[in-house]
């Protein structure tokens, strides 16, 4: 692997045009997204998410499963050499692994989710944290959902703490972003049954059949859901409190919401 002349200013205007992506005005007008952590890299290389460089400190790489990533990497895209302080700078945190990548945006385009017969899918409607979002695309993928959309997004979509939260499966998992209205119209396009999660529900969670096709809505742990999500056509579940709290985090309450509709369809499946 040949690797550039190192890079150890923090003037560098490579370096600072790659830092700059820490902020979300920077992803957006760009389009490109820093991804730190091996796990993490290496889900988006195999999503096929388009790299566009990688920032190595090879002095720092020691763990194996960020070793195997070097030679991807190097195919992939060029690699610029640089001392362990400026990866830190890069990395989320206190993390790097000696790698941090930057990679093209994926798309999250609504029009561009394809869904098989009878899918189950999340909607996540205004989330404000982008660790309950990356929370909740890790629950929906353990769960083995086809999609998450998000609503009317209320925070930046790839934000690094959701990456990492969602433990890379955010690039795995196909994922849309789109208004509510869109979401709403999308679903009743194709006639899959809205299921949304609220504290006031018509039924508990676990009396409702999921294994039609099926959108489980979550929304903001602030807010709730917004009133698209009620009236004909939506069946209203709630999660039984037996304590002093009135709700579990979102991210929580998805995944009860996931796994219950998991466990009908395996019953159903026989398998």
């Amino acid at each position: 692997m040949t690797l550039e002349p190192q890079v150890s200013s923090r003037q560098n205007p490579r370096f600072k045009a790659a830092l700059a992506l820490r902020g979300a005005r920077e992803r957006k007008e760009r389009r490109l997204i820093l991804v730190d952590g091996a796990r993490e890299i290496g889900r988006a290389l195999d999503s096929g998410a388009r790299l566009a460089e990688s920032w190595v400190a090879p002095d720092d790489v020691r763990e194996e499963e960020a070793r195997a990533l070097l030679p991807r990497l190097s195919a992939e895209a060029e690699i610029v050499q640089a001392t362990p302080d400026l990866l830190e700078r890069l990395a989320y945190g206190e993390r790097s692994g000696g790698i941090v990548a930057v990679f093209e945006e994926p798309t999250t385009d609504l029009g561009a989710l394809r869904l098989r017969d009878e899918p189950l899918i999340a909607v996540v409607e205004r989330v404000e944290k982008p660790g309950n979002l990356g929370a909740l695309i890790r629950s929906a993928d353990g769960a083995g959902l086809d999609a998450v959309i998000v609503a009317d997004p209320a925070s930046d979509t790839w934000n690094a703490n959701a990456i990492r939260a969602s433990l890379g499966t955010i690039f795995s998992l196909p994922l849309a972003a789109c208004s509510t209205a869109e979401a709403v119209a999308f679903l009743r396009q194709r006639r899959i049954s809205i299921v949304a999660a609220r504290v006031d529900g018509e039924r508990d969670y676990d009396a409702v059949d999921y294994r039609r096709a099926t959108a489980i809505v979550v929304g903001s742990e602030n807010a709730g859901l917004g009133e698209a999500w009620s009236g004909e056509g939506v069946m209203t579940v709630r999660i039984p409190m037996l304590g002093a709290a009135d709700s579990l985090n979102v991210s929580a309450s998805a995944a009860v919401l996931f796994y219950e509709a998991r466990r009908q369809r395996r019953a159903s499946s026989g398998s």
